[in-house]
């Protein structure tokens, strides 16, 4: 490689780094309210993610003008929203399953 080349990779990377340390994750909100309410709240954004994804997928087989990375992302949230859904169900099943089982 040559050095003219090396130094062009070297200021992408900085230029990178420096973007990506800018960047702040959205903070965490504890959710409040009662149990209910949470888990009623989380399967309707999954619902909503997955819809999104959806209509993305559909926009861009019909020809609109959707970028297919943005249909691609747009479908890992979806899948990764409903994956974490189902473990935190798996995880209540089981709580529910070790409860019944404890003894009088």
């Amino acid at each position: 490689m040559s050095d003219i080349a090396m130094q062009s990779v070297l200021a992408q990377m900085r230029a990178m780094q420096s973007r990506a340390e800018g960047f702040q994750a959205n903070p965490v909100q504890q959710p409040s309210g009662n149990f209910t309410t949470v888990m009623t709240s989380a399967i309707n954004h999954v619902n909503e993610t997955q819809k999104t994804a959806g209509e993305m997928t559909k926009a861009y087989e019909t020809g609109q003008d959707v970028e297919i990375a943005d249909v691609m992302v747009s479908l890992q949230k979806s899948n990764v929203a409903f994956q974490a859904t189902v473990q935190v169900r798996n995880k209540m099943v089981e709580a529910y399953q070790q409860i019944m089982n404890m003894p009088i």
